[in-house]
């Protein structure tokens, strides 16, 4: 019989803020729906010990991320959990896709109790008649991701700390299934609050949105990424330069004789 190889990829990212402050989302998907035929040829071929595959792409990920000056992810017990859950349920099923079994990454992460603030996940298939080595379907799955642009941008992603790798074979055609998870956790939020004791109504911009902040008023913010806050004053100041503000900050706005001012108490 002749050798058959394929490969197969897909990403999805979610990004969200608590209820009350402002965030975004975005989803990217990629779904596929595939008919597998069992061969015998493929019992026969070389088996991957596919413990050591998980750990070889966790190791081969964190390996890409210092090679371009990212902080390195460690494995989350309930990451592992949805992503050992869908890779399982793609092998048992042959259907494919970040939403294959009716849900979304974030919906995985939270149904085993990963309290996300960022969650992303790639995905992939792999096939060949021969079989694969350990070694070499690792290095498939992580190669294939690195050099795609939505994968390789989750997996370089500087915001996110913690990972979950997971690869199952179908038992009906020989198809390796893998899910590789990201997550920041809630517990890592950027909550910060802005005070305006200057008397006047002021303005401020983060991540593209524009809030106004009354005299006398405070706001906090809530936010999953790190992000600068930039203030267009009243008057000919115009704009300030930007500030990025840290977990806890209490940033209050004055106005002096020189004009108005941002202080962290």
């Amino acid at each position: 019989m002749p050798k058959r190889a394929l490969f197969a990829l897909g990403l999805a990212a979610c990004l969200l803020a608590p209820a009350g402050a402002w965030g975004q989302a975005l989803h990217e998907r990629h779904d596929e729906a595939i008919q597998v035929v069992p061969s015998p040829a493929v019992r026969e071929g070389k088996t991957p010990d596919l413990q050591e595959v998980v750990r070889r792409v966790v190791q081969k990920t964190n390996d890409f991320r210092k090679e371009q000056g990212r902080e390195p992810v460690k494995a989350e017990d309930k990451l592992t959990q949805a992503a050992r859950y869908f890779a399982g349920f793609m092998a048992r099923t042959n259907k494919y896709g970040h939403a294959a079994d009716g849900n979304h990454p974030a919906d995985r992460a939270r149904k085993y109790g990963y309290d996300y603030c960022i969650v992303a996940e790639n995905i992939a298939y792999q096939y060949n008649s021969a079989g694969f080595g350990t070694a070499e379907l690792a290095d498939a799955f992580v190669e294939g991701w690195k050099h795609s642009p939505g994968h390789r941008r989750n997996m370089l992603d500087p915001d996110v700390t913690d990972t979950a790798v997971a690869v199952v074979r179908s038992e009906q055609g020989g198809y390796y299934y893998a899910v590789q998870m990201f997550g920041r956790p809630h517990a890592l939020a950027i909550t910060y609050e802005i005070e305006n004791r200057s008397g006047e109504t002021v303005r401020y911009r983060i991540g593209g949105q524009t809030f106004p902040l009354p005299p006398r008023y405070a706001r906090k913010h809530t936010q999953c990424r790190p992000d600068d806050l930039l203030f267009n004053w009243p008057g000919p100041m115009g704009l300030s330069p930007s500030v990025r503000p840290a977990k806890g900050d209490h940033l209050v706005i004055e106005k002096g004789p020189e004009g108005f001012r941002v202080e962290k108490r």
